[in-house]
């Protein structure tokens, strides 16, 4: 095998760029790779660098570890290109929660559709692009962009579209949601097999089947309301199994987001969520959770150092997808995932331009989705709303055009079921002035949304949302961790 050079751009995402090094480390014919770590935080690259240096070392490979904050200098060579960005940081994800909650709209997450991420694909989009002209000039021809960064359809969409590069889109609900299942079955390793399919985090477990027997809507409702703690913490997705009869891929918190009808009133709020984890409904959940964890990695960097230098073990191997592709790409050993693509009919029934989440195999020749799927009529009418919201966001962070930006907002399920026009107008234009410095897109048209705000009628609110958690010290999450591992 030629030598290898995987670019990360966001590495300084510290913790899940550790876990994609090791994941690739494990396969033995990567043990010579080239990772070079890319970010805009020279601090945080270098944090990532100590970690991935000492990986390498304790396990005496002949790994080469290069970080630079020149993105450019990185792609140059590149077979594949990782992104898992999060353009804007906590700082433009907090205006995501903050300004739509003036208008009433409570996410928990608000990174894929929803006001936070219809937003967050504004400023993700411009970069993405910019990405993707880094990869056609200067990466290994016919290079590999995997994109881990939310929001997932629309970058994905944009970068097939507009930046004309080889795009897979990855996420991890499918893998979590068939652990669920699995457990609830009482499955063991290898006895639960599954079709999923849908748009990300609206994926669907159309086919079931534990040991070759199909499991049917009853028997997996039946479970999970027998599950001591998922009875409890997925009462939306249970809701919907009941309704759609197929569960989703989705967490109980992000569901609630794309279905208007679990979190368009405050007092109904409560009677869908789960206060035991963010991921469960929180209001703002991910952002607190992000916040937290971001201040603990600073803290407690040494002990993260020290955690680094175990020996590796492949039996541990993560079910991310990205070491798994590269290895069916580089060996030719067979990779049955689900991934982010054009639709291009394998769905048979959502439209053709969409990006998908569905099953598709990796072997030395590419990627090869499995065709002719089918999902129920509910799952596809809940997954083209989200797919309209998607096209009009990806067309609109492409062209600047704002009017385009807020008929997608207005269109967004959740969003529309709480807002009226004039509201939505007004709370898009409080939200580019606020990211302004992300979204170059549309820097004409700053001035009118300025004086737009000046002479604003519409009234809002200092609000906090319905279950709000305030972010935890240090102190405190080691007290927390102390407690579960006792």
């Amino acid at each position: 095998m030629s030598s290898l050079k995987i670019a990360i751009i966001g590495a300084g995402s510290v913790g899940f760029t550790k876990k994609l090094c090791m994941d690739i480390l494990c396969v033995p014919e990567f043990a010579d790779v080239e990772f070079a770590l890319t970010d805009i935080s020279e601090h945080n690259l270098s944090m990532v660098k100590a970690i991935v240096e000492r990986i390498v070392a304790v396990n005496h490979l002949p790994a080469k570890i290069t970080a630079t904050t020149d993105r450019r200098k990185a792609l140059e060579g590149a077979r594949y290109v990782i992104s898992c960005v999060r353009v804007g940081g906590l700082d433009a994800y907090a205006d995501d929660i903050r300004i739509p909650l003036k208008y009433g709209v409570d996410q928990c997450v608000g990174d894929t559709i929803c006001a936070g991420g219809i937003l967050y694909g504004q400023r993700n989009i411009p970069v993405i692009l910019d990405f993707c002209k880094d990869i056609r000039e200067v990466a290994e021809a016919g290079a590999y962009f995997l994109n881990y960064a939310n929001p997932m359809a629309m970058n994905t969409w944009a970068a097939i579209d507009y930046g004309k590069v080889n795009t897979i889109g990855l996420c991890h609900g499918v893998q979590h949601g068939g652990e669920q299942i699995a457990e609830v079955l009482g499955a063991g390793p290898g006895e639960l097999d599954f079709i999923c399919s849908g748009i990300n985090h609206q994926t669907w477990f159309v086919d079931v089947r534990l040991k070759g027997r199909k499991i049917g809507k009853d028997e997996l409702i039946a479970a999970f309301e027998a599950h001591p703690v998922y009875s409890q913490q997925e009462k939306v997705r249970i809701d919907v199994l009941k309704r759609f009869g197929v569960y989703s891929t989705e967490s109980n918190g992000h569901l609630s987001e794309y279905l208007p009808w679990y979190r368009k009133r405050p007092q109904e709020i409560d009677r869908w969520i789960d206060m035991s984890d963010w991921i469960h409904g929180e209001t703002g959940g991910y952002l607190r959770y992000t916040t937290e964890q971001r201040n603990w990695f600073e803290t407690d960097f040494p002990v993260f150092l020290e955690e680094a230098g175990k020996t590796l073990d492949p039996a541990k191997r993560s079910n991310e997808h990205a070491s798994h592709i590269l290895e069916a790409l580089e060996t030719g050993r067979v990779y049955r995932g689900h991934f982010n693509q054009k639709n291009n009919g394998v769905i048979t029934n959502l439209p053709s331009d969409c990006i998908i989440e569905s099953p598709g195999f990796v072997d030395r020749f590419g990627l090869n989705m499995a065709a002719g799927i089918t999902l129920p009529e509910a799952c596809a009418a809940t997954c083209m709303a989200s797919i309209n919201v998607q096209r009009m966001s990806v067309h609109a962070a492409v062209t600047g055009d704002i009017d385009l930006l807020k008929a997608a907002v207005l269109h967004d399920p959740l969003v529309g079921a709480i807002c009226n026009p004039e509201e939505v107008w007004q709370m898009v234009d409080e939200m580019v002035v606020a990211q302004a410095q992300w979204l170059p897109q549309y820097a004409d048209a700053l001035g009118a949304a300025r004086a737009r705000l000046a002479k604003g009628t519409v009234k809002t609110r200092e609000w906090a949302g319905s279950a709000r958690r305030e972010v935890r010290n240090v102190e405190a999450l080691r007290e927390e961790k102390r407690l579960k591992d006792a």
